[in-house]
């Protein structure tokens, strides 16, 4: 199994500009747990801004979202991987990186996301399809 056979492919990306109650906003309307903050040019970085950045971050810090940029909170550069990395690798990297959502680049170009709950579906899909199969 590789991450495009698990990652998510509607990835939603806003600027580092925008404020952290805009990203709250895109967040719940698109029915996501993160967003990928753009690059400022081609040299730049991508970021990325989580429900947890901003539960620890913003919430628990008593920061006003409507004053605070997204740049400000996001976490930079990213852990990415590539669309055929197995799946046993990335989350291996996911473990040993501490992170919980990895980007998927294919060359330059972000193509999909792929988080522990993606790798646990996948992984647990595949087990039970051995498990029925020696059943029969």
């Amino acid at each position: 199994m590789r991450a495009k056979d698990v990652m998510t492919r509607n990835v939603i990306m806003i600027e580092g500009s925008v404020t952290v109650a805009e990203a709250i906003k895109r967040m719940t309307e698109a029915k996501v747990s993160s967003l990928i903050i753009n690059r400022r040019d081609s040299d730049d970085a991508y970021g990325i801004i989580t429900r947890r950045d901003i539960v620890s971050k913003i919430i628990a810090a008593g920061r006003n979202p409507e004053e605070i940029k997204v740049a400000e909170i996001m976490t930079k550069p990213l852990v990415i991987a590539t669309p055929n990395i197995d799946v046993k690798y990335l989350a291996r990297l996911m473990a040993q990186t501490g992170v919980r959502r990895v980007p998927i680049f294919d060359g330059h170009q972000l193509v999909g996301l792929v988080s522990n709950s993606d790798i646990f579906r996948g992984f647990s899909r595949d087990l039970i399809e051995k498990m029925e199969k020696r059943e029969e």
